[in-house]
């Protein structure tokens, strides 16, 4: 599995906080469940952050699976068919019920404290309008787990923007990707499948050469391994199913992904961005051993970090 690398400047503040003896307490965090989950699907998750991990508190907002119909809202709104549907209202319940969990963190915080927000898939970019809509003055850091941040590129045959605009207004109006000591931006995306097209004799590459780039003055690190082998050399239905998927995120079918969201798509730009190969999309379907989740005890174990310094 692949190692957790910081860039030289984190690994050098962590090293002086340690022999200096000043090391902050860790943050109480706050899970933001994606598309289709419930709570109980990161209950594993917070408790390892508490239990194993140290963390005072690890709250998960309150959503149920038939929550997500209330999405359906947006339909009566002109925008979700022209495209350009905005997160509010039509999501004003999901950032009620994370208002809510920052609410009960914050209760839990020293005085002065601050609170680290965990947004899996889509849990990612609404953390980022309730960063922008509610009061955030307390949130230091944003660590997503297989987010798709950006919005699929326009003109491309046969794809349809699943959001209806809403990831182009997050690109728009929320404010931009930072690592900085104040607030930080941790980016996380899994390798575990790579997509094909749907038609021709396609082969998936499974001995591509990547590398490490630590370019970013803000502490962007974008971390592969080319290790994985849960994936075919051959392009099979799975694959080409698998990248339909992919193209309507990011426009292209032959590229890496936890599954569900392309690796390309689960970055932004000024983050700290990291790359696990191996890893599946959603706890629901997961194995710890065969096919770890981005909350999986050994997966957990090499992120966990972020929320400790």
């Amino acid at each position: 599995m692949l190692p957790l690398i910081s860039p030289p400047g984190l690994r050098a503040a962590a090293a002086n906080a340690n022999a200096g003896g000043t090391a902050t307490p860790p943050r109480p965090s706050v899970i933001l469940p994606g598309l289709g989950n419930n709570t109980g699907d990161y209950a594993r998750l917070a408790a390892a952050l508490r239990d194993d991990h140290g963390l005072p508190a690890a709250v998960v907002a309150r959503v149920t699976r038939p929550d997500w119909l209330r999405n359906a809202a947006g339909l009566a709104d002109a925008n979700y068919w022209r495209g350009t549907l905005r997160p509010r209202p039509v999501l004003d319940w999901y950032l009620k019920r994370v208002d809510e969990a920052v609410s009960e963190a914050r209760e839990l915080c020293a005085p002065g404290g601050k609170i680290s927000l965990i947004g899996h898939s889509a849990g990612g970019w609404l953390a980022r309008v309730y960063m922008e809509e509610f009061d955030a003055s307390d949130i230091s850091l944003l660590l997503t787990l297989g987010t798709p941040h950006l919005p699929p590129p326009k003109g491309v045959p046969g794809v349809i923007d699943q959001t209806r605009g809403l990831l182009n207004y997050i690109e728009k109006n929320c404010a931009p990707a930072v690592y900085t000591p104040e607030l930080r931006y941790v980016c996380i995306a899994g390798r575990y499948i790579q997509g094909a097209p749907l038609l021709g004799d396609s082969t998936v590459a499974s001995d591509e050469v990547l590398a490490v780039d630590t370019t970013s003055e803000g502490g962007e690190a974008v971390i592969i391994s080319t290790n994985d082998k849960s994936t075919p050399s051959s392009a099979t239905w799975r694959t080409r199913f698998v990248g339909q998927g992919y193209k309507q995120v990011c426009g292209r079918a032959d590229v890496w992904g936890d599954g569900v969201v392309p690796e390309m798509a689960a970055h932004l730009e000024g983050a700290l961005n990291i790359s696990f190969d191996g890893v599946y999309h959603s706890p629901v379907g997961a194995d710890d051993e065969q096919r770890p989740w981005y909350g999986s005890p050994a997966i957990l174990k090499q992120w966990v970090p972020h929320l400790l310094n």
